[in-house]
């Protein structure tokens, strides 16, 4: 398998904070993730600034919304600079196809499938009923995605052997809920480590607390590109 590109989330509460981590991390990293709490608070200038520094930007809002208006937001995301971003699978087809349209070529639009931080017990208790096996809700949300045309998919790394076994490369993985070795899973109910999710065919890996709490995030995020280089290397 290619090695996963790494995306370090900007789970941070100002832009002060997540440019004086970028500036941490240096060339090291060069993909990093807006997500809701920080485009909440600073707005799409958190997102100019990162593309101002020539980082790629993955712009986490998960849209779920009427066709018309998730086309509008996404066509806004990219002309932002966004390189990837996501809509809720469940969201439906049509939804998905207006990310997809409003998004242009240069801005992927990953379906998130089931958050990572839900096991079988809490999507029964979403859906209604019982749902014995998350794998197969995550299987069938990625095969409407399939049909929208989106570029991808987020899965957590225990579905993305499946979801890569059935789609290839028509469908990108980008896998969530990564910890090393040893780590805590906080309130993630579905975790995988960088390798587990390189094996399983993950082309992107989010990497969140586990850099943004190290108290060396640098040191944090090298240990990671050597686990993953390291087991690239292993398989040859």
């Amino acid at each position: 398998m290619p090695v996963p590109r790494v995306i370090v989330a900007l789970d941070v509460p100002a832009l002060r904070d997540a440019e004086q981590l970028v500036a941490r991390l240096g060339d090291d990293c060069n993909f990093y993730k807006v997500g809701s709490a920080l485009f909440t608070a600073e707005g799409p200038r958190a997102v100019e600034r990162l593309r101002a520094r020539g980082k790629d930007v993955f712009l986490d809002l998960k849209f779920h919304d009427i066709p018309n208006t998730v086309c509008a937001a996404a066509r806004h995301a990219a002309a932002l600079g966004t390189r990837l971003l996501t809509v809720h699978a469940t969201g439906g087809r049509a939804m998905m196809e207006a990310a997809v349209d409003g998004a242009g070529e240069t801005c992927g639009v990953l379906a998130v499938t089931v958050l990572t931080s839900l096991d079988a017990t809490a999507l029964g208790q979403i859906r209604g009923q019982a749902v014995p096996d998350v794998r197969a809700e995550v299987l069938r949300l990625a095969g409407l995605a399939h049909e929208a045309g989106v570029a991808g998919i987020v899965c957590s790394g225990h579905e993305a052997r499946d979801v890569h076994e059935r789609f290839g490369a028509s469908l990108t993985l980008l896998v969530p809920g990564i910890r090393l070795d040893g780590g805590a899973a906080n309130d993630q109910a579905r975790v995988v480590t960088p390798q587990q999710a390189m094996d399983n065919g993950a082309s992107y890996l989010v990497l969140g607390r586990a850099i943004t709490q190290s108290p060396d995030p640098a040191a944090a995020l090298a240990q990671i590109h050597r686990a993953l280089h390291g087991a690239r290397h292993e398989d040859r």
